[in-house]
């Protein structure tokens, strides 16, 4: 982001609300500029509409800034360091199969929240509500018909790719939640921690 922009939201942030003058003063720019970033920040979703601020002496009526809540996004966090430690203390302090009962119970957390259709429904229509509720959370996820009666879900964006290539159980997460959207038992032919351009699982459909 533009360097001024950046500044803004950092005081916006800081002081939660602020006038066109306010910014002006704090960043020695005019406020004609200041409103020309303004603008370009609430085009972009990040800055409310301004709320008219009361004063106590006669003038013309003063409007404050304030930051959406979308724009916590582009201050430095650290959930993947936190999400890293988390799971090496649950490893440390669990056997493997109750590490495995916890991930099959995140997966069946994750697929409740996806619009499937019913359990008689073709399975195109599942295999399409899959990738719509993964392509939601950043997967680019995608399916295609193979031969001798099987299906492969690919994905080429991994979202803990930082933290599956230390933390396998995030792969074992995908593969239970692919499990549980599909119904189905998959087998993972690529993996993108592996160097693989995507995650492929393959399986067979019933009656094939």
């Amino acid at each position: 982001m533009q360097a001024t922009r950046q500044r803004i939201l950092e005081l916006l942030r800081d002081r939660r609300a602020l006038t066109v003058d306010d910014l002006a003063s704090e960043l020695a720019l005019t406020p004609v500029t200041v409103r020309h970033h303004l603008d370009i920040l609430r085009a972009e979703g990040l800055v409310e509409s301004p709320e008219i601020r009361r004063r106590d002496t006669p003038g013309r009526p003063q409007y404050t800034f304030r930051l959406t809540p979308a724009a916590l996004s582009h201050f430095p966090k650290n959930y993947q360091g936190f999400a890293h430690l988390m799971v090496s203390e649950i490893r440390e302090r669990l056997s493997e199969a109750e590490m495995e009962r916890i991930l099959a119970g995140v997966a069946s957390r994750m697929a409740a929240e996806a619009a499937l259709p019913p359990g008689d429904a073709p399975i195109e229509r599942r295999l399409d509500a899959a990738v719509r509720y993964l392509n939601a959370r950043g997967y680019e996820a995608s399916w295609e018909r193979l031969s001798s009666g099987r299906v492969a879900l690919r994905t080429r964006n991994c979202p803990y790719h930082e933290l599956s290539r230390s933390n396998a159980e995030f792969c074992r997460l995908d593969l239970a939640l692919v499990s549980q959207l599909l119904g189905l038992k998959p087998v993972v032919e690529e993996r993108i921690s592996n160097g693989d351009a995507a995650c492929s699982y393959v399986m067979t459909l019933p009656g094939a």
